[in-house]
């Protein structure tokens, strides 16, 4: 009599699990993993062409063309899910969106400019040697540029301290240099991206999430009524 009641409770309560078997749901989720990830390449992919372009505008040097390439990267990572690696002192991880980059070449027309324009400020025709302080800034301020150093920095400083160190000390006027140069900080972009989209790539992950939990929840109450089924024994 017990073993009948055991069989007809075995029975209820596996029934609404037949009708589609775990293992199927696990082969069907497998393809859609690889689907969803060639869905995301793809938007990478997309997206490193879109930074190129801009870049390769920035490099060119016109204003109108860096400003829409600008735009369409822009406009291209805010409605897709782009995911991205960054890396941050060595260390890689994951974000969504295009990581930091940099206009560099725009950073360095505007700190050129900055400095030709102080530079031609300087006049010293009295000394000997010429224009002490431009034959120092010949010398220090492309390295200021190449390592990134403010005016302020302790190794520009020192620069000029030694490069003006090479003259009399009486040829040495009150004549200084101030350039605004500006920050590297307003040449930095980074876009980020949503992590869910309407988009094939979004659709497709958001799919895969569902599948998965179902998977899950499958297996966990499948573990339960095991154990129920044996203590019920």
């Amino acid at each position: 009599m017990g073993g009948k009641k055991t069989n007809s409770l075995r029975q209820a309560l596996s029934k609404p699990f037949r009708a589609v078997r775990t293992w199927q749901l696990i082969l069907i989720l497998i393809p859609l993993a690889f689907f969803t990830a060639t869905l995301l390449r793809f938007d990478h992919l997309q997206m490193v062409h879109l930074r190129t372009a801009v870049l390769e505008a920035d490099a060119a040097g016109d204003e109108d063309e860096i400003t829409a390439r600008l735009t369409e990267l822009r406009d291209f990572v805010y409605s897709h899910t782009v995911i991205n690696i960054a890396e941050s002192n060595g260390v890689q991880s994951i974000i969504f969106g295009t990581g930091p980059f940099y206009l560099e070449q725009s950073y360095l027309r505007a700190a050129n400019a900055a400095i030709e324009e102080v530079r031609n400020q300087l006049v010293d025709d009295s000394n000997p040697n010429g224009n002490i302080y431009a034959a120092a800034a010949a010398v220090c301020q492309p390295l200021a540029i190449q390592n990134g150093w403010s005016w302020t920095n302790q190794g520009y400083l020192d620069c000029w301290t030694n490069e003006l160190g090479k003259y009399p000390e009486v040829e040495i006027t009150d004549n200084t240099l101030t350039a605004n140069v500006p920050p590297t900080g307003e040449y930095r972009r980074d876009f980020g991206s949503p992590i869910f989209s309407w988009t094939p790539a979004g659709i497709a992950i958001v799919a895969c999430f569902i599948l998965a939990v179902i998977i899950i929840i499958r297996i966990i109450i499948w573990c339960i009524l095991k154990l129920a089924l044996i203590f019920l024994k």
